[in-house]
């Protein structure tokens, strides 16, 4: 969902896209099908998808062999079990190492610290942190071209992520945000980024178009 709203918003602006994601032993594999669809739908360039294994070192519901908490047991815990250990630096990583093949100055995610679940990657001194790095570890940075992570939900509520995603076209029919979705995409209703998911339709006023189990 947010992904898909994020691509909107640099298409929007102009950038040519180069959508990347990453098969990391998530057990909602079919985000990665929804991923390659709104890709196509929002006119990326292309849909890249890039293995690395973070189920062999597991340590969440998403990646090893424990159950997805319900959206009221996630609740009472301000860092749920479907943090996935340093998946975000390891994703960014993956992406910056792409824009430097591609001669690309600007990486756009979709992470939100407000409707979120707690994950420590996705708050903005990860994102300004994860940017300086950039600029120290590339050719780019070194030679005075540098890096810009764009993070444009950061202070976004759901809500507003809706509507600026209807706004631009999205069809969030198409997009798949369950941690637990079956193999067609539909979602579980009981899991946190069910919860998050369905707030913002209804305090945007929206039909909420998920497909649902």
């Amino acid at each position: 969902m947010d992904s898909a709203v994020v691509l909107a918003m640099a298409r929007a602006q102009g950038f040519r896209c180069h959508a990347l994601s990453v098969r990391y032993g998530q057990r909602h594999t079919s985000e990665l099908e929804a991923a390659a669809r709104v890709a196509r739908e929002l006119g990326a360039v292309e849909h890249k998808v890039v293995d690395v294994d973070l189920r062999s070192i597991g340590g969440s519901a998403l990646t090893a062999d424990i159950d997805v908490p319900t959206s009221e047991e996630a609740a009472a815990d301000p860092i749920p079990v479907t943090y996935v250990p340093a998946r975000n630096t390891i994703m960014l990583s993956v992406a910056l190492g792409w824009a430097e093949v591609l001669g690309a100055a600007d990486i756009f995610c979709g992470v939100n610290a407000v409707d979120y679940s707690g994950y420590p990657d996705c708050r903005p001194e990860f994102i300004e942190a994860f940017e300086r790095l950039a600029n120290l570890a590339t050719r780019a940075g070194v030679e005075g071209a540098g890096i810009r992570i764009h993070a444009p939900l950061q202070h976004m509520g759901k809500d507003a992520i809706v509507s600026e995603g209807l706004r631009l076209g999205v069809d969030f029919s198409h997009t798949v945000s369950c941690y637990q979705a079956d193999p067609d995409g539909r979602a579980c209703r009981v899991c946190d980024a069910c919860r998050l998911r369905a707030a913002g339709f209804e305090r945007a006023g929206a039909v909420d178009s998920t497909r649902y189990v």
